[in-house]
């Protein structure tokens, strides 16, 4: 089925809506997104557990502190600490395995290292980059901004009529831009300048980090390109 998904549009107005039904009736054969080689899929596998257990270990995270605050948090201390030590294993295991095979790939090894010379790409935002959108420095800026669910969005027609917002894209590259967001608006120095002019003229702190985020991934993708 054709949707704006599978065309790469999120936006939504009249004439892409118009656009989006006289396709419907034809047959598309380049639909749909092609298979990433194996060593990327294996890649976005490793990155996705690893993401997994962080956010299980942020929860277990959250438990202890309201266990804590209840008063009980003795009887279940040990166990949690168990947890907490076989999680952290778990992490790092992924972590080492996620750099061998970055460093086993002179391409893989190379675009790493040009995404490290961002202010604010780390480690995790960087494999992150690669694992989820393999088809970086193939595509436009905005291109990419849209995949990651950066963009905003155009509503002229439907319930949100006249309303722009972000939405959609790889949700999980999508949390981690946001997260190195918050590290380049005040340690990268272009992105820090920027920041700040939109703090001065009053934006929302959410719209601040989105619009850093947008900028980080337009600038690797540009850097890779």
């Amino acid at each position: 089925m054709i949707d704006a998904h599978s065309c790469g549009s999120r936006a939504k107005t009249d004439r892409i809506d118009a656009e989006l039904i006289s396709r419907f009736m034809a047959f598309r054969p380049d639909a749909g997104r092609t298979l990433p080689a194996q060593k990327l899929r294996i890649l976005r596998a490793l990155t996705s557990k690893r993401a997994q257990l962080v956010e299980t270990r942020k929860r277990l995270a959250a438990q202890v502190k309201a266990q804590q605050k209840q008063g009980m948090h003795a009887p279940l201390e040990e166990l949690d600490e168990a947890l907490h030590s076989l999680l952290d294993s778990q992490i790092a295991e992924l972590e080492s395995r996620i750099e061998h095979l970055i460093a086993a790939d002179d391409t893989l090894a190379r675009t790493v290292q040009i995404l490290r010379l961002i202010p604010g790409i780390g480690p995790v935002a960087s494999t992150m980059l690669i694992a989820e959108m393999p088809e970086l420095e193939q595509i436009s800026g905005e291109k990419a901004a849209a995949l990651t669910g950066l963009a905003p969005i155009a509503h002229d027609s439907g319930t949100l009529r006249g309303k722009r917002a972000i939405g959609g894209g790889r949700r999980s590259l999508c949390h981690v831009m946001f997260q190195a967001a918050l590290v380049a608006s005040y340690h990268n120095p272009v992105l820090k300048a920027f920041a700040d002019r939109l703090r001065k003229a009053g934006k929302p702190h959410k719209v601040i980090e989105t619009a850093v985020a947008r900028k980080l991934v337009t600038i690797a993708n540009a850097l890779c390109r």
